[in-house]
């Protein structure tokens, strides 16, 4: 039987979903992992059949179809996605916008917008920018690297926790999208270890922390990523792409 190829975000929020595929379906997919971005084009490019993908890209994906009731969300405070400065946010003269996750740089722009009232210059990043960070230029950082490298830095504005501000919602970064036909019986299974993945939580996060030892990686998995795509988060989802088209 052909697997099917399935692409899983690198970071320490993809985890639990990653040991789920590992345990109960390595024999029916391809499995890689990538920066958020970069699976967003896989899919776009139908590299692969399934992807969990940036939320800001999957109107644009033509044929895509959302296969699951989990996601990579959080209620208020997110931890790994930050704008980080040696200044406050409203005397920042630039930001540089991390190239490795979409959503989070559009969901910086509407917070700009519509939260901050703010229209610093903005910089489509490179790899090490991290290194431009400094004095009035302020920088988006996302993922695992961001939960490291807001520790440097006295202002620290979480997105998570200024979109909850700015809408009392929780906000969605990444869903699993398909753009190749799967049986329902793939869907199922493709659920079910997910969930496996979240039910074993307890056994991700001893194997995490080993491997993240200055990152609290329980109350990073359990109190800050939320998991399940519900009807909250799916009316965070409209709004976003309101905010975003405006």
């Amino acid at each position: 039987m052909e697997k099917i190829k399935v692409a899983g975000v690198s970071y320490l929020n993809t985890k639990p979903f990653l040991y789920g595929i590992n345990k109960l379906m390595a024999d029916q997919i391809e499995l890689t992992v990538q920066h958020p971005s970069k699976l967003a084009e896989q899919l776009m490019n139908q590299e692969v059949d399934v992807a969990l993908v940036p939320v800001s890209v999957i109107p644009l994906i033509k044929q895509s179809k959302n296969i699951s009731n989990y996601c990579i969300g959080c209620d208020g405070e997110v931890s790994s996605v930050v704008i980080c400065s040696d200044v406050p946010i409203e005397r920042a003269d630039q930001i540089y916008l991390d190239y490795q996750s979409r959503t989070s740089v559009q969901l910086s722009k509407v917070l700009l917008k519509n939260h901050w009232h703010l229209n610093p210059k903005l910089i489509n990043a490179s790899p090490g920018f991290e290194n431009e960070v400094k004095g009035k230029t302020a920088g988006l950082f996302i993922g695992d690297r961001a939960l490291e490298l807001k520790k440097k830095y006295e202002f620290v504005y979480d997105l998570g926790f200024e979109w909850k501000k700015l809408t009392s919602l929780p906000f969605v970064f990444a869903c699993w999208v398909a753009v190749t036909k799967l049986s329902s019986q793939f869907e199922s299974d493709l659920n079910a270890a997910f969930a496996f993945g979240i039910k074993n939580m307890q056994t991700v996060i001893e194997e995490e922390q080993l491997q993240f030892p200055a990152v609290d990686v329980r109350d990073y998995l359990t109190q800050k990523i939320q998991f399940n795509f519900d009807d909250e988060k799916k009316k965070a989802l409209k709004l976003f792409y309101e905010l975003s088209a405006q």
